[in-house]
């Protein structure tokens, strides 16, 4: 969730909270309260959705970090090893059995599992030459995980793309809400002017937004260190 965004739902979350402070015992529920109320449940709905989204996409991303070391410095090196061996005997063999390098993840699976298909195809000269029984089962195994990495990241940022879209929109519905409310307070109480400076402050955005060109306040004249 941005910034801007946040102060906003911050904001009518105070509107929320005043309002529910100064509702009159005994009248009944205001129509536009029991809304900014709904509409501030589904955006924490949403917010969490958004950060389950980021949070899936990072944990895909390092299990397949993971995994590709794993086939780069284990299985696969095995098997382009064992490769080489066997191209004695099958010259073809040379160009099958090669660690892909490509910048794609979904480039590099689809040529480590041409290697694997080429691998099983050719499994008993492999074995022959040297190659453990077991490697292929392994590599299906590790590349079946790494293909699962990917449709959680695709999924993840899905689901966080969504999530945002859903929030902007719930978020002008609740700035609407809240102009709604305004209107609703100045009517019943604009004649109160201590009432008006707390509706003033819960409705205003908590403090300026500054901008990058604005310097920082003094701090009894300690400079405060840059970043490097």
């Amino acid at each position: 969730m941005n910034k801007v965004l946040r102060r906003r739902l911050e904001r009518a979350a105070r509107v929320r909270d005043f309002l529910r402070a100064h509702q009159t015992e005994g009248a009944p529920e205001e129509p536009g309260l029991v809304r900014l109320e709904e509409l501030l449940e589904r955006a924490d709905a949403l917010a969490m959705q958004q950060r389950d989204g980021l949070v899936g996409v990072k944990s895909a991303t390092q299990q397949r970090a993971e995994i590709k070391r794993v086939l780069e410095t284990k299985l696969l090196r095995f098997l382009v090893a064992a490769g080489e061996v066997a191209s004695r005997e099958n010259i073809e063999l040379a160009a099958h059995f090669r660690i892909p390098r490509s910048v794609s993840h979904q480039a590099f699976l689809t040529a480590a599992r041409g290697m694997l298909e080429k691998a099983t195809a050719q499994k008993d000269l492999l074995v022959k030459e040297g190659m453990a029984p077991k490697l292929l089962e392994d590599l299906t195994a590790a590349l079946g995980e790494f293909e699962q990495t990917l449709e959680a990241s695709r999924a993840g940022r899905r689901e966080h793309v969504e999530a945002s879209a859903d929030l902007e929109a719930v978020a002008a519905e609740i700035a609407e809400r809240v102009r709604l409310l305004d209107g609703l307070v100045r009517y019943r109480f604009g004649d109160d002017p201590a009432l008006m400076q707390g509706w003033a402050s819960a409705r205003d955005v908590l403090g300026p937004f500054r901008t990058k060109a604005q310097p920082e306040p003094e701090t009894g004249g300690t400079e405060t260190p840059k970043a490097a």
